[in-house]
Order: C-alpha cells, then sequence, then structure tokens
C-alpha cells in the first residue's frame, strides 16, 4: 500500500488530504478532506489528473491578443501538447466569445474557446 499527500484545490480551504492506494493503484481511503469535493478530486487526482488550460494567443489585425481556454479540463499529460498547438493557431476577426477556435485540442474531445469577443 501506498500514500500521496494532495492539496486540494477546490475551494479556498485547501485541505491536505491523505490518498491511499492498494498495490493496484486504486484508492482505498481518503483522509484530510473537509467536504466531498474533496474526496471526489483525491480520487480524480490520483487516477487520472485533469486542468483548465487557459492562454492568449494573436489575432490578425488586432492589436490585443485573445484569451481562450480549454471548454473542459484536460488531462494533465496533454496540456504541454495542447500550448503547443495553441501556439500553431491563426485567428482573424471576428471572434465571439464562446466561439470555438480549435476543436478538439489534441485528441482529447475538448474544444479551446475564445473568452472573449474580438472586433
Amino acid at each position: 500500500m501506498t500514500e500521496r499527500v494532495i492539496t486540494c484545490i477546490n475551494c479556498p480551504m485547501g485541505c491536505r488530504m491523505t490518498v491511499s492506494l492498494n498495490d493496484a493503484g486504486e484508492v482505498v481511503s481518503v483522509t484530510g478532506n473537509t467536504c466531498k469535493r474533496g474526496e471526489k478530486y483525491a480520487h480524480q487526482e490520483v487516477t487520472a489528473p485533469v486542468r483548465m488550460v487557459t492562454a492568449v494567443v494573436p489575432v490578425a489585425g488586432s492589436v490585443c491578443p485573445l484569451s481562450v481556454k480549454t471548454r473542459e479540463p484536460i488531462p494533465k499529460g496533454k496540456i504541454f501538447d495542447c500550448m503547443a498547438a495553441l501556439r500553431e493557431l491563426k485567428l482573424n476577426a471576428p471572434i465571439r466569445a464562446g466561439e470555438t477556435v480549435l476543436p478538439d485540442v489534441c485528441g482529447t474531445g475538448i474544444d479551446v474557446i475564445a473568452t472573449r469577443s474580438v472586433g
């Protein structure tokens, strides 16, 4: 049996949790959390961690870059690939907030969307 100590990022409490794993890598117990969200986060974090990705990308003809984010969290191991794909992105105005600017980023099935509009 192994143990991992992690800090929950679901709320400002920042609970320090201890996650016990069996030899197969399955979660046996979670301690230190003060709510159910912490327990859910612990399971996700030790088995298949995910993160939201936010960035800015240039838009042809615009002085200000466009802020973008993934619509949902993507696998943590795909973050660098996602950022590389965003570096290659060529966008032209107009773009509306919520519009997909990069569909199915890195084969995750998750789109990258604009977080604001650019004229």
